[in-house]
């Protein structure tokens, strides 16, 4: 949320404290800033009396903190929560507010595992890694504990190497390159696509020596392609002026990966 926002309404003198991305808030814009951009995140620690009480004292907004008050915890959609903050400014433009209702649209349709893994996503996009490994790991399991159409819609199924490659990612930014290569390879597994080997290799040469980077490479029969690719990814991130790059420090080079793998997946 480190976008430069122009406040139309009163500052708060006391801000409010968005738990998902642990991040004070001052203004109302902020607010619309974080739902429209983290909807994944939205949940009752956000839209809770305690946003109410802040919006009528702090922000001076109390026919807004009325109207929000009564759909607490009543299972309200998404929308009946997040349109009358968006409409308390105009903070959407008509074409912008299209695009949002898409946003929920497909949000109200899709599972409650594609949310969670979508939620993990955003939460390791804030840098909140903990959490997001934590999530990860719990839908993993569940995934795993489910039998497909009656547990789980089959679907779900599908989201699991890129619920290990986006997991493997959230290790490598914590620095825990062995938990990445398990994760990467465990994706690769899953889809023998060579997206996903390549980035398995890559966090298995940066926690083992030369000589068992060769072997492995033996092991699985690697063709010369793809060892090609590997060393022009590295190529590339070592001619990077800053900062200095060693050969063993590539976790942000993996995670640089994850936005391509996405486009290449459709996820």
């Amino acid at each position: 949320m480190g976008t430069y926002i122009l406040c139309q309404t009163k500052r708060a003198e006391k801000p409010y404290y968005l738990v998902p991305v642990r991040m004070n808030i001052y203004s109302l814009e902020e607010l619309c800033y974080f739902l429209v951009n983290n909807l994944y995140l939205v949940d009752g620690s956000v839209f809770n009396d305690d946003l109410s009480d802040w919006l009528d004292k702090e922000l001076q907004l109390p026919a807004l903190a009325a109207r929000l008050r009564p759909k607490y915890g009543k299972f309200a959609d998404l929308q009946e929560l997040i349109y009358p903050i968006l409409k308390e400014i105009n903070y959407l433009t008509y074409e912008e507010m299209k695009s949002f209702n898409a946003k929920i649209v497909t949000y109200n349709t899709e599972s409650s595992s594609v949310r969670t893994r979508k939620k993990a996503d955003l939460l390791a996009e804030n840098g909140i890694l903990v959490e997001a490994i934590q999530v990860y790991r719990e839908l993993l399991q569940k995934i795993e504990r489910s039998e497909p159409g009656k547990d789980l819609p089959e679907s779900d199924f599908s989201i699991t190497p890129v619920l290990q490659h986006n997991l493997g990612c959230a290790w490598a930014r914590l620095f825990r390159m062995d938990k990445a290569a398990e994760c990467f390879w465990e994706a690769y597994r899953w889809t023998g696509s060579d997206e996903d080997l390549i980035t398995y290799l890559l966090a298995f040469r940066s926690i083992k020596t030369p000589l068992e980077y060769q072997s492995r490479l033996t092991e699985l029969s690697v063709e010369d392609e793809v060892k090609k690719m590997i060393q022009d990814k590295l190529e590339e991130f070592r001619r990077r002026p800053e900062p200095q790059v060693y050969p063993r420090d590539i976790d942000e080079l993996l995670t640089g990966l994850t936005a391509d793998y996405h486009r290449s997946t459709g996820s």
